[in-house]
């Protein structure tokens, strides 16, 4: 009997010892990579006049709530929101990529390194139809991580995440990619990467690596209905955020071609009513008059088979083929008409931009007159005014305390202070000299695509 025992032990002991050598060792991969991750922590001016609200915990009518809520002292005007993320240095001297929604409409940006040492931060420049965004530390010599390729990635194979969840630095998560090609609502420039990996709040903009240690992904999304990870996490492919990145290094923005039509998916009764051997492609729904697709003679009923050679093999991936075309391209479009197929070529439009520009320039906020804004500007290039269809402005770079803080937002363009329209810094300080301390000064602000005035008053200098 204890013979027997004694064997089962030995069977069982073994049999997880064989369970264990066939799980993958995630060791090496973390130690090698964990220096290039980093912590990105966000500050953000927030304008809040409400009274102190009640003691924390208090229901909703209580009478000792209300007590508090009338007799309660004032909050500050000016508050501050912090908030954490995660990303992860692409190259030695200091450019690291993270989430655009991480950093959106932040005021201060710190990037703390694994050896603890902190570095602000500047945004060179953030698209939010992809959710990526390129940060700038001044540093040298610092650890990057190896980029890999996200087309060669398998459903079931292992990956990895490396972040700061809840603002716990370099935790280590481990999963397996569950889908690829991923397309989510609203998102329709970004094939994503699915997988398994715990991800939480804090964890965006941190790397998903393979396990040969190479960066395949950028962790931006979970699929939730707690705000805690659900099993369903989504990260945007490497490669495309390298094009993003490389474009915002470049230019300070992302160019995106676009042909201008409405299309809807293919179905199979769709596919049999039109003639189609099979539901493929991209049903042309509406054509804008005047369009780049207009103007090629391509018509609402139409489906597009293959753009620019490159096959469509469900209406999804017609909007990446476009937006991953230079403006300016002329294409050719294989199309299905009343039963049969025809060529046109097409010259691609360019896509709109989100109407914040973005930039390298240093600002100015160290002049006399500017600092009485408690703001700092550059000067727009021409591609920026093109981009905003604008003949003059300052761009607001910095905003550093006043009552700036609560009223102007990093992004947004000065067309003019009263009725005089801003060309240059040297104006704009000429302008501001001439008006008193203390007073009120109506500056035409552009965010967006609306403009309003606003209601700064200059600091005494």
């Amino acid at each position: 009997m204890l013979k027997k025992l004694c064997t089962l032990m030995f069977l069982g002991l073994f049999a997880q010892y064989v369970a264990a050598k066939d799980l993958p060792d995630f060791t090496t991969l973390v130690e090698k990579n964990s220096a290039a991750v980093v912590n990105v922590s966000i500050t953000q001016a927030v304008q809040n006049s409400q009274l102190n609200p009640a003691i924390p915990g208090l229901p909703e009518g209580d009478p000792l709530a209300e007590l508090f809520r009338r007799f309660g002292s004032p909050m500050p005007r000016d508050q501050e929101s912090h908030s954490l993320g995660s990303g992860f240095i692409i190259s030695a001297d200091g450019y690291i990529m993270t989430n655009a929604h991480v950093v959106d409409n932040a005021d201060k940006i710190i990037v703390r390194l694994t050896d603890q040492r902190e570095f602000k931060a500047k945004v060179i420049g953030a698209d939010k139809r992809t959710d990526v965004a390129l940060l700038k530390i001044e540093a040298t010599g610092l650890p990057k991580v190896t980029q890999g390729d996200p087309n060669t990635l398998k459903v079931g194979e292992w990956v990895l995440a490396i972040g700061s969840p809840f603002g716990f630095d370099s935790s280590v998560t481990a999963g397996i990619v569950s889908g690829k090609g991923r397309s989510l609502q609203q998102e329709n420039y970004v094939p994503f990467i699915q997988t398994d990996v715990a991800i939480n709040p804090g964890n965006s903009g941190g790397p998903l690596f393979n396990m040969k240690g190479e960066v395949v992904g950028i962790n931006s999304q979970i699929y939730s209905r707690s705000g805690g990870y659900m099993g369903l996490s989504f990260a945007i492919p490497i490669d495309v955020a390298i094009e993003v990145s490389n474009q915002l290094r470049a230019v300070g923005k992302v160019t995106r071609g676009r042909i201008g039509v409405v299309i809807q998916e293919v179905t199979k009764d769709l596919a049999e009513s039109f003639g189609l051997h099979k539901s493929a492609g991209a049903l042309i729904s509406a054509v804008e008059k005047g369009g780049p697709a207009d103007k090629a003679g391509i018509q609402p009923s139409d489906v597009i088979l293959k753009f620019d050679g490159k096959t469509v093999n469900a209406s999804k991936d017609l909007p990446r083929m476009v937006a991953g075309t230079p403006p300016g391209s002329k294409v050719s479009v294989q199309l299905w008409r009343k039963g049969e197929t025809r060529d046109v070529n097409l010259l691609v439009g360019e896509m709109p931009g989100d109407g914040r520009a973005v930039h390298t320039q240093k600002s100015d906020s160290s002049n006399e007159q500017i600092g009485r804004l408690g703001i700092g500007v550059v000067e727009l290039t021409d591609e920026q005014k093109k981009q905003l269809q604008i003949e003059d402005g300052l761009l607001i770079d910095e905003v550093r305390g006043g009552n700036a803080r609560s009223e102007l937002q990093r992004g947004d363009i000065i067309l003019a202070v009263g009725n005089t329209p801003i060309t240059s810094i040297e104006q704009l300080n000429g302008v501001l000299k001439t008006i008193p301390k203390g007073r009120n000064v109506a500056l035409l602000v552009r965010r967006g695509d609306t403009a309003s005035y606003i209601a700064i008053k200059l600091e005494d200098k």
